[in-house]
């Protein structure tokens, strides 16, 4: 999650720093909130790799959050997260030294849009989560990820195919299917398809595998209601022109952390999402 930051201007990273910081903390809750996925995830690549990766390249890497899944799944690996803010890697390293894997990870400034420094080595294992479609030009950089690979070496590329939902249709507060709406109004379904860009980079797709992550309360982190928030509240700000008046005060109910139904103080809570990872190798 990187050259720049924002799933579909939604989730992702953005340039500024300020929002480098409230970026950071929403990447840090999704991968927390949604920790089942992460680790079914790294746990289905580790199963494709052999023997296992060496040298993994998180590419991209926002405040970490693959870097350090991937550092707990491969103990035996060395990790270089690539990102352009400082403040993402700034961050990641602090994460990195608490969770005493700072040995193991390496952090680099740099922009991924433009030609890569060369590695010392060929990666084994590189991951791309949430990034690719912010580059201006994808297949030139996935390329580059080709060249960069060892004969055999495996790429994750993963997306998000839609922004999570977290009420449930009737809110208690305003009409119906207001979430439904917000969506709506806020285009949150990218249309993310790599196939054809991976295999124009000389790579084989060996596979495509959709992961749909529905979680409730009781089985989700207690930061939830933090991360539903905050995910909301980006989308206000991307749909604050486009809803009606009625819409955008119920929103602002939802949103106020003391209301008694505000997503904060709220029980009834759920996650749904889906994300689609593909598996590239270099032959």
């Amino acid at each position: 999650m990187s050259t720049h930051h924002s799933t579909s201007g939604l989730i992702g990273h953005e340039h500024a720093s300020r929002s480098d910081v409230a970026m950071a903390e929403l990447l840090e809750l999704d991968a927390e909130v949604l920790a089942p996925y992460l680790a079914e995830l790294t746990g289905w690549i580790a199963a494709l790799t052999s023997p296992a990766p060496q040298r993994i390249m998180d590419v991209g890497s926002g405040p970490g959050t693959g870097t350090l899944a991937l550092a707990e799944h491969f103990p035996s690996a060395s990790l270089t997260a690539v990102d352009l803010s400082p403040q993402m890697l700034h961050r990641l390293q602090k994460k990195a030294t608490a969770r005493g894997v700072s040995g193991r990870v390496r952090t680099l400034e740099a922009n991924l849009d433009e030609p890569w420094p060369l590695p010392s080595q060929p990666y084994d294992l590189m991951w791309a989560a949430s990034f690719l479609h912010h580059l201006s030009d994808p297949v030139r950089t996935l390329a580059q990820a080709y060249g960069q690979l060892r004969p055999g070496g495996l790429l994750a590329v993963s997306e998000m195919d839609f922004f999570p939902r977290f009420l449930p249709q009737e809110a208690g507060v305003g009409r119906p299917g207001l979430e439904a709406r917000l969506h709506a109004v806020a285009n949150t379904q990218p249309p993310h398809e790599w196939t054809q860009a991976l295999t124009d980079a000389g790579f084989t797709v060996e596979a495509c595998r959709p992961f749909e992550i529905r979680l409730h309360a009781s089985q989700a982190s207690p930061a939830l209601g933090r991360y539903a928030h905050i995910c909301l509240a980006k989308l206000r700000s991307h749909a604050a022109d486009d809803l009606d008046a009625d819409d955008l005060a119920a929103l602002d109910t939802l949103l106020d952390q003391n209301h008694p139904l505000g997503i904060t103080r709220r029980g009834d809570l759920s996650v749904h999402t889906t994300r689609t990872t593909w598996i590239a190798r270099r032959p």
